[in-house]
């Protein structure tokens, strides 16, 4: 079977991929011209140049292919610039959907976002039927999504076979540009902060690129139209997270509490900062909203009904700093956890 991957070249998307070649899968990649194809290169598939904003291109790439995973999509960009997510995730996606209809594609698979779901207030437990409605989420993100889960469902409706899937944060392995996780990864695993690890009150949810993958795959062949599928992990609070990154990279530095109300202050002033320099925050208030969310999230759904089980954060923080080490980002290896941090 020839399936059609667009954002192929993302730390989800190239993971994906992997799981389809080793699957067996014929494999065709949507990739723009600008994208770096760091990730893919020596994969065996085939490149089509393309955008999703690009129907003619959408049109070339489906050709002769049963199967979409449509990934392509922006997380961040400057303040000035949000309009490009509407762009990109809105505008895109609709395209996606169209295309695959008038090419008689078998199926979509559509990935979301947790931020695009409505959520409870914290302490009930965030599931597929808050639905999604642009109007109830915060942020130019979580509505671009919310917007194009919606003309998914739409497209379902008039006949496409099509589904979508909502991760929470992906982390893991084959990060190789790296994400803003990544980043963070590295940093705490180089010690590069001096040893000032600053780390939010909150809590949020994390998952395994590596479930996220094999779970996208069994929602193509098991999932039901019209239906959607949260991807969860583990709940995961930041000090936990460095904890175990210390002791996966054998590293030590202190942790500083940093109150909400702080990060909040530090995201508004990025956020004020880069309007006016035109540029990407490194702090940005989705983040802020991620970060301060409500995690208590159910995947309990995708586990009935696409067998996914996602492995403990644990596992996948070690085999991440692994992966970083086999790739020359860190200078040794860690094969497993010491008890006390050592390597």
């Amino acid at each position: 079977m020839t399936v059609l991957v667009t954002g192929a070249t993302g730390h989800l998307g190239n993971v994906l991929v992997r799981e389809l070649i080793a699957r067996g899968e014929k494999v065709k990649v949507l990739v723009p011209p600008s994208d770096d194809i760091t990730s893919i290169e020596g994969l065996d598939v085939e490149r089509i140049q393309g955008d999703v904003l690009d129907l003619g291109s959408l049109r070339r790439g489906l050709e002769g292919v049963q199967t979409v995973y449509h990934l392509a999509g922006i997380l961040f960009t400057s303040p000035r610039r949000s309009h490009l997510l509407y762009r990109v995730n809105l505008d895109g996606t609709r395209n996606v959907a169209a295309a695959c209809m008038e090419c008689g594609v078998g199926r979509m698979v559509y990935t979301s976002s947790i931020q695009a779901l409505v959520q409870p207030p914290k302490g009930k437990m965030v599931d597929e039927l808050g639905g999604f409605d642009p109007a109830k989420v915060t942020g130019h993100y979580a509505k671009s999504k919310a917007m194009a889960s919606l003309e998914v469902l739409s497209a379902a409706a008039k006949g496409l076979d099509a589904l979508i899937v909502c991760p929470t944060g992906a982390i893991g392995p084959y990060d190789f540009r790296p994400s803003k996780m990544g980043n963070w990864f590295l940093q705490v695993a180089t010690n590069k902060l001096d040893g000032r690890i600053y780390t939010v009150g909150g809590t949020y949810d994390f998952v395994d690129v590596r479930d996220l993958a094999a779970a996208q795959i069994e929602a193509a062949q098991k999932g039901r139209s019209g239906e959607v599928y949260i991807l969860s992990g583990e709940a995961l609070d930041q000090k936990e997270q460095v904890r175990l990154l210390q002791q996966a990279s054998g590293v030590n530095g202190r942790c500083y509490g940093m109150m909400p109300w702080q990060l909040w202050m530090v995201a508004y002033i990025a956020h004020l900062y880069n309007w006016i320099r035109n540029t990407t925050p490194g702090v940005t208030l989705d983040e802020a909203r991620i970060v301060t969310s409500n995690c208590l999230i159910s995947h309990e759904k995708a586990t009935r009904e696409l067998a996914y089980n996602p492995r403990p954060m644990k596992e996948t923080i070690l085999d991440t700093i692994n992966w970083y080490r086999d790739t020359g980002r860190l200078p040794l290896r860690i094969t497993s956890f010491a008890g006390n941090g050592q390597v």
